[in-house]
């Protein structure tokens, strides 16, 4: 047993303990573009992280918002002043450098044409740091080494404006051969070049989806999870799947899987296929709790160094002609649970391309859709 002075010693020592593990800085990340243009500024060998780029940003201070300090750090770094931009958040990121711990808010912002002008031939921003413009093809090709925890960022950052989802293969049921017409109408109207989630809502009508991808190589696939659509009997992929992985870019899980993950029976099935899914990840969420699992998901994900979860399928924002008996959620409701996301969030439900700007001005990144989109 401690006697009075050994205990307030030991005291001493544990508390000197809790004080030398790293504190966490919380930190506003700005990704500023101008079309394919991004900003890069460069670290300091002296730097923790030293001898990389960076995306412009610093620490969110006690008295202030993560959008404030986003503004504020722009400003003193770059000059740039984004008081009147559209500040879309990205998500949100924790990273163990081993020496620092860091949380990362970070933000997407597009400049005017008439700021990129003003801004684009400076060479170094105001606190004596080099600033470079560079290609969004160089910057996710790698060409410009960033610290570590950028890596999910430049994954965030492939997610198109507009994705597009396929009819069901049912949508056809009306016809002598629906698998024909299903894939017919979508060889001849996906716009080339888009990112198409297949859908078709048809365990036995797997190999339609490879057809279309095998006829079409130009667009990027989305496609169920392993968990919802099994791959074959000895569950390998099939020969044809293999020459088609290329064009996959994410696994989609349907919010019912996606809850299975951390069901309250303890059940970890479902959550022992995503943590095996080789490709990045896209969830659909409709409420408080299913954005709360999509968070614990992205969490693990990125803890066992896996692909990350690029994107969260938020719905519905409006009516839909899909589902006419769900409620819609509204703008103002889409967005509030939007803001609760760790990844960029994606519009769905009632929604058309053009209504991209307005998907921007409520939290999101992305629009997406079936009708108006085809």
């Amino acid at each position: 047993m401690l006697d009075g002075s050994n205990q307030q010693s030991q005291t001493k020592k544990d508390s000197k303990a809790k004080t030398n593990k790293p504190s966490i800085v919380n930190v506003a990340i700005a990704v500023i573009h101008y079309k394919d243009q991004y900003l890069l500024g460069f670290r300091d060998a002296t730097q923790h992280q030293g001898n990389r780029y960076e995306f412009v940003g610093g620490k969110i201070e006690a008295d202030e918002s993560a959008a404030q300090a986003l503004i504020r750090e722009v400003a003193e770094e770059t000059g740039i002043l984004l008081d009147n931009n559209t500040i879309v958040k990205l998500g949100r990121l924790h990273h163990d450098y081993g020496d620092k711990q860091v949380s990362l808010q970070v933000y997407k912002i597009e400049l005017t044409a008439e700021q990129y002008e003003h801004h684009k031939h400076r060479e170094q921003g105001l606190e004596g740091q080099a600033l470079t413009w560079v290609s969004k093809s160089q910057l996710l090709a790698g060409a410009y080494h960033l610290p570590a925890a950028n890596k999910t960022i430049l994954e965030w950052l492939k997610l198109p404006s507009k994705i597009t989802i396929t009819y069901p293969l049912a949508h056809f049921g009306t016809y002598t051969d629906a698998a024909v017409a299903w894939l017919q109408y979508h060889q001849e109207n996906l716009a080339s070049e888009s990112w198409v989630y297949i859908r078709l809502k048809d365990v036995n009508s797997k190999h339609l989806a490879e057809q279309l991808i095998t006829t079409r190589p130009d667009i990027l696939a989305i496609l169920p999870s392993d968990n919802e659509q099994p791959l074959n009997g000895q569950g390998s992929l099939t020969a044809n799947e293999t020459k088609i992985g290329q064009r996959k870019v994410a696994k989609h899980l349907t919010q019912t899987t996606l809850m299975q993950c951390f069901d309250k029976d303890g059940s970890s099935t479902a959550l022992k296929q995503s943590l095996s899914e080789d490709h990045p990840l896209i969830v659909s969420c409709h409420d408080i709790a299913s954005i709360t699992a999509a968070n614990q998901l992205a969490s693990m994900r990125i803890q066992n160094a896996l692909p990350p979860v690029i994107g969260a399928f938020v719905s519905p924002v409006l009516a839909t002609q899909t589902h006419p008996n769900d409620v819609p959620l509204g703008w103002d409701a889409w967005s509030a649970l939007a803001d609760l996301a760790d990844m960029p969030v994606i519009g769905l439900g009632g929604l058309e391309p053009a209504m991209l700007n307005q998907a921007l001005q409520y939290g999101g990144i992305s629009v997406a859709g079936i009708r108006q989109f085809i």
